[in-house]
C-alpha cells in the first residue's frame, strides 16, 4: 500500500477516501450497478470501488445523514461526471490500481475536481497535444530542477482536474489548449488560467471572476501523481 496521498491535495472542508486495489460494491443501488452490467470485469471493479469510496467520504462529510449516503445512486451523467446528491459536489478518479473519491458541501465549494496519473513523463507527441508553448518551457525548467517528478504528467493531471471541476458547473467542453497551467514546485500548488473564448460569458454565470482561473494542489509519489482543483463558493 502506498503512503496516503489524498490528504495532501484535499481542499479544506472536503472529505476523501482512497485505496489501492478494488472493493466489493456492497449495498450499491441497483440503478448504479445496471450502468456497468455488460462492461468488462475490470471496468466494473473500478467503477464500483470509487463509489464505495464516495459513500465512505459522504459518511465522513455527513455522519448523521444516513439517507444521503444510502439512497442516492451515483450514476454517471453527461460525459461521465457522477451525479451527486443535492447539496454535494465531488469527483472520482482511478489510475492503475489506485482509486479515490472526494466530496464537499456545495455551500462551501462551487465545484471540485480530482485526478490521478502515473508518475511517468508523457511521450513527446502527447505533450505536443496537451501543452501550450509556455508549458513546454516550464516543464523543461522543472525537469532540470527535479527529475524525480514527471512534470508533463503533473500538467496533464492538473488539466484533467480542472476539466472535472469545470464541466459539472458549466456544461461545456474544454480543450487542453484552453487551460494554461502554472506550477509552483515549492508550495505544491498550481494555477489554471482559462483562455480566450472561455472568458466573459462563463464568468458572468457565477456573477464573479471565479471561473477565469482555478487554483489547485498537486503531489507526487514514487509511482503516482495526484491533483485537485476547486472553486470556493465565496472568495
Amino acid at each position: 500500500m502506498r503512503r496516503s496521498m489524498l490528504s495532501d491535495v484535499l481542499p479544506p472542508g472536503a472529505c476523501g477516501e482512497e485505496c489501492c486495489g478494488d472493493l466489493a460494491p456492497v449495498g450499491a443501488p441497483a440503478a448504479e450497478l445496471a450502468v456497468v452490467q455488460t462492461a468488462a470485469p475490470g471496468r466494473r471493479r473500478e467503477y464500483g470501488t470509487v463509489r464505495v469510496l464516495a459513500r465512505r467520504a459522504l459518511t465522513a462529510l455527513a455522519p448523521n445523514d444516513r439517507l444521503l449516503v444510502a439512497s442516492h445512486a451515483l450514476v454517471p451523467g453527461a460525459r461521465g461526471a457522477p451525479t451527486w446528491p443535492e447539496g454535494i459536489v465531488g469527483s472520482m478518479t482511478h489510475c492503475a490500481d489506485y482509486r479515490a473519491s472526494v466530496v464537499a458541501r456545495s455551500s462551501r465549494y462551487a465545484t471540485i475536481g480530482l485526478d490521478a496519473e502515473l508518475n511517468h513523463e508523457l511521450p513527446a507527441a502527447v505533450q505536443d497535444l496537451i501543452c501550450r508553448p509556455e508549458e513546454h518551457a516550464m516543464i523543461a525548467e522543472l525537469q532540470r530542477r527535479d527529475a524525480r517528478v514527471a512534470w508533463s504528467a503533473v500538467v496533464f493531471s492538473a488539466k484533467e482536474s480542472v476539466y472535472k471541476a469545470w464541466y459539472p458547473l458549466m456544461g461545456t467542453w474544454l480543450d487542453y489548449g484552453d487551460v494554461a497551467i502554472r506550477i509552483d514546485p515549492e508550495r505544491r500548488t498550481f494555477r489554471a488560467r482559462l483562455e480566450g473564448r472561455l472568458g466573459a460569458g462563463h464568468v458572468r454565470m457565477l456573477r464573479s471572476r471565479t471561473m477565469s482561473s482555478l487554483t489547485g494542489t498537486w503531489c507526487a509519489g514514487e509511482s503516482l501523481i495526484l491533483t485537485s482543483a476547486s472553486v470556493p463558493r465565496h472568495r
